[in-house]
């Protein structure tokens, strides 16, 4: 089962308006920015915050707002100057928050902000209900001393509401367009977070996976992506789908940036029991000192069945992939990933079940002053208001709230798919592929080139994916850009078994210094031929 596969449709533009897309804001001084140069410039004084973040704000009007129109921020923080105001100030006496200090993030709106902005994962039926507090990651930011600049659109409830749901679109965001191609889907469900950080809006992006919602939309926007092991970031007022795979991470235009976000989200949270588990398996300050040549003498195993069905320019692009690691001193070993039809077959089952218990608890502890109590509630709703169900259905959400009646958390069905797609991916997939070929990661195409907008269908892509083995296991997942096909990017996968998060990013890291692919969107009205 593909999350990414789970509009009122933009007006067409221009060629020559597209041709000019980029030119809207010439006095943009920061495009491809990093955080290490963002860094690096405000301690030299030669930056600031506020300079920064009204110089974003100036694109966003100028591309996402006017120009392409991409419509991949939801909501604006009306505070994010002062804010940057404030870091400024502590910076000039001497205080400084943390590494981000300073440093603008996008967040994806369905991570809960006490602020004036409002926390609704895309559906108007959250629209006006305040949140109580923070998210944890979103503390840790601040802590950290990031700018909130605003939130990011999504497929509406996170891509899990019903049949062919259209990614990117949401009932309170409307629809996010692909800045490499206007009308291709931007994937999801972290659309707008892919298509802002791709053309340059923020500095730092999160987005949110139950799977591929972080590694799909990254990958078709020209952007690393990071799915972290299951515990390392806390969910704890993240609006939920399933707490057997759901998780935030960072999705940023480099490696090093993504790491580095990493480290600011990842830590323990005792309102979220499972990040007790990264406690003497994960050393976090490694993320912040990723080894050069990480790629010698590694043992990579190449699933030869995720690449499979992919275009022959994506097969081509991989193959270029796979000289290059093997150029760095990595030996492949090309196999198949055993057992992957098993890991998807009973995942919906696990989603809508985990769902109806998942969400309750949110609606309770995050929306308490809200008209919902259950998902039961959010169906009738969406019934009521026939406007959020213009493009698709509910039917997910149907199936997640007559799950309560079927024995819920505790029903036969549920707890023999649950273990029989963990084994699977666990067990008996990456962990059975690591363990006999003695290897450190296992490396695929992340997914195919974007496909076109469908407002009438919906998505209809059956490219392979690489994001399921991961997902259902709870294991990391990063993705690096790995080239275009046509000017639409495609990204390369490396993953592996729990809580090798910082490897992982060292072996991508040493991939994007010896290749780098990624490149700026020039906000065409179409792919190129």
């Amino acid at each position: 089962m593909k999350r990414r596969n789970f509009l009122s449709a933009a007006p067409a533009l221009s060629a020559a308006t597209a041709a000019t897309a980029v030119m809207t804001t010439p006095d943009f001084r920061w495009p491809e920015l990093t955080a290490a140069d963002a860094r690096r410039e405000m301690a030299e004084g030669r930056l600031t915050a506020l300079t920064l973040t009204q110089g974003y704000l100036s694109r966003i009007a100028a591309v996402d707002r006017d120009g392409p129109r991409l419509n991949s921020i939801i909501e604006l923080n009306p505070d994010a100057e002062a804010i940057a105001a404030e870091r400024d100030a502590e910076r000039a006496a001497g205080k400084l928050r943390g590494p981000l200090h300073g440093l603008p993030v996008l967040v994806k709106d369905n991570i809960a902000t006490h602020d004036r902005m409002a926390t609704t994962a895309g559906s108007i039926a959250l629209a006006g209900v305040p949140v109580p507090r923070d998210a944890t990651l979103v503390a840790r930011l601040r802590e950290a001393g990031a700018v909130l600049l605003g939130k990011t659109n999504l497929s509406e409830w996170a891509n899990f509401r019903g049949k062919a749901s259209v990614s990117g679109w949401s009932s309170r965001g409307g629809q996010t367009l692909n800045p490499y191609a206007l009308d291709r889907t931007p994937s999801g469900s972290s659309s707008g977070t892919g298509a802002a950080l791709a053309a340059n809006l923020a500095l730092l992006g999160v987005g949110t996976e139950t799977d591929g919602s972080i590694t799909s939309p990254a990958a078709v926007q020209g952007l690393v992506g990071v799915k972290p092991t299951l515990g390392l970031v806390s969910r704890h007022g993240v609006i939920p789908i399933a707490f057997s795979q759901d998780t935030a991470g960072p999705m940023c235009r480099t490696v090093a940036d993504a790491a580095l976000l990493l480290w600011a989200l990842a830590g323990v949270d005792p309102a979220d029991p499972v990040t007790a588990s990264q406690q003497g398996r994960f050393d976090r300050d490694a993320l912040l000192q990723l080894p050069a040549g990480a790629l010698k003498a590694k043992r990579l195993g190449v699933a030869v069945n995720l690449v499979e069905g992919h275009n022959r320019a994506t097969v081509a692009l991989f193959d270029a992939a796979c000289q290059t690691l093997e150029a760095a001193g990595a030996t492949l070993v090309r196999e198949p990933l055993p057992q992957v039809p098993a890991m998807g077959a009973g995942e919906l089952d696990v989603l809508v079940h985990e769902m109806a218990a998942a969400m309750a608890g949110y609606l309770r502890d995050f929306a308490p002053t809200g008209p919902f109590k259950t998902i039961a509630d959010l169906v009738a709703f969406n019934q009521a208001h026939p406007e959020t169900l213009a493009l698709f259905g509910q039917e997910w959400f149907e199936a997640a709230a007559a799950s309560v009646q079927a024995g819920g958390l505790k029903a036969p069905k549920y707890l023999k798919s649950l273990a029989a797609g963990q084994r699977a991916a666990r067990a008996q997939g990456i962990d059975a592929m690591l363990k006999k070929h003695r290897l450190d990661a296992i490396v695929a195409p992340t997914s195919g080139p974007a496909w076109l907008i469908d407002p009438v269908k919906g998505d209809q892509d059956t490219t392979p994916s690489a994001t399921t083995p991961a997902a259902v296991a709870g294991y990391p997942h990063v993705t690096v850009p790995m080239g275009q096909v046509s000017g639409l990017p495609v990204g390369l996968s490396f993953f592996g078994t729990a809580w090798t998060d910082a490897q992982l990013l060292a072996l991508a890291a040493d991939y994007e210094r010896r290749s780098p692919l990624r490149r700026q969107p020039l906000f065409k009205p179409t792919a190129a031929a």
